[in-house]
Parts: C-alpha cells; structure tokens; sequence
C-alpha cells in the first residue's frame, strides 16, 4: 500500500489550514486533521446537483449558482444533469488554492470540466453573488460546509440563518430551488425554510456510491413559490 503523500497545503481566506493529500487513486483534503472531503465517497453531493437541477433539464437557458467548488462532483453532476448550451453555471468559491488544486493535482478527475464555456468560478462567498441579484437563479446548492451548524468556514453561518434563507430566495426565479447538503440531519434548519414560506422536502441520500451504504447524508430541496415537479431517484428517499 502506498503512503499518503501530501500534495499542497494553503489557508483560507479565514485563516484555517487546508492539506491536499493523495492515497494511491484516491486524494482528501483535511483541515486541522479532520478531513473535510474525499474522492471516495460523493455520491450525496453528485445527488444534490441531479435534484436540484432536474427540474430545469427542459429550460433553454437556465442559471445555477454553486456554493463550495470542493472536489468538483457536484459541479460535474450539475453540468451532466443540463446539458443544454443555453445553461450557465457559476461557482462561488473562497480559497483560490482550491480551484488551482482542481486545475492541477486533480484534473484528471474530471476532464475538461472547468474549461466549459458554461462554468464561471468566481473567488467571493456565495452570499455577495446571491445579494447581487434578485429573481435570478433557476437553483442555488449550497455545499460550503459540514451542514447548517458547520465546524468549517464559521463566516458562512450566516447563509444558514433566516435572513440567509431569505437571501437565497430573493435571489432564486419563481419555481426556483435552493438545495442544501448537510453531513447529518438538523430539524430546527428545517423549521427555518418552512418560517420563510418554502416548501420544503428533506431527503436522506447514501454518501457513497459505493461502501457503508447505511451512511447517509441530508439534502433540503426548498422551492419558491409554485411547485415544479421533480424525480427524486431511488437512491433518495423522503423523511417523514
């Protein structure tokens, strides 16, 4: 077996340490020793991007907001779920070292995908790219963390709170969806989209395609106004 190798380290915009490590095929970045994605298991991000994005496979020119660059599966499953030319998809992220690692150490993940036309990655938090527009996105999917209370990036509390939610959907077109991925469930983030007169579905989703299928992750599909039918797939199911 191979040792980890650690492939480049940096800090956020925060202050915190962020590793970039490499285990045979496979890479994670850790911060503080806790590790806070891996190429090994993303299959819940990758379902965050279908469900959200499915709603709008049939829209000419539909515009997604992405928040957390992170390995680039759930940018990757969004750009599969629209393939139409017209869709556009933007990126927010904070730590440029991020999108660098992405360009370099681990293009070979996902080919040519950060040089679509349609992908726009822009190096600001996702909350000044949705308090620049208003009636604007078809879904914005919020990936910048652990869940609604986040031990990584404590400057993106805020978009979990209800003025956050309220942010999100000022900026989301009617029928439009914010989608939120979360490592464990959170009942009161729940409450909280239902007080901001979303409708809300909380689904659990395996967190891997493969491995501990009975570990499973949280994604909120909130909707703005009128309902727009959705296939959720099998891999989902719906909390009561």
């Amino acid at each position: 077996m191979k040792p980890y190798q650690k492939l480049a380290e940096t800090l956020t915009p925060e202050g915190e340490s962020l590793e970039l490590f490499q285990h045979d095929a496979s890479y994670f970045i850790s911060s503080n020793g806790q590790r806070l994605m891996t190429s090994l298991a993303h299959g819940s991000e990758e379902e965050l991007a279908r469900m959200a994005c499915q709603p709008f496979r049939p829209a000419k020119q539909p515009t997604v907001l992405i928040g957390g660059l992170g390995m680039c599966f759930t940018l990757a499953a969004a750009v599969e779920s629209l393939p139409q030319k017209g869709a556009t998809f933007v990126v927010a992220e904070l730590t440029e070292a991020i999108l660098k690692w992405n360009q370099t150490h681990m293009k070979g993940m996902h080919p040519g995908l950060l040089d679509d036309p349609r992908v726009i990655v822009k190096l600001k938090p996702v909350q000044k790219l949705m308090a620049e527009v208003s009636d604007y996105y078809s879904a914005i999917m919020l990936d910048v963390d652990n869940g609604p209370s986040a031990f990584h990036g404590e400057n993106n509390d805020s978009l979990y709170t209800l003025e956050g939610i309220h942010l999100a959907k000022n900026a989301l077109k009617e029928g439009g969806i914010l989608a939120v991925w979360s490592a464990y469930s959170d009942p009161k983030y729940t409450k909280l989209l239902r007080k901001a007169e979303l409708d809300v579905s909380v689904i659990e989703v395996p967190a891997a395609h493969k491995g501990r299928k009975n570990r499973l992750h949280t994604i909120w599909l909130a909707k703005k106004g009128n309902y727009v039918s959705q296939n959720i797939g099998a891999t989902g199911r719906r909390k009561k």
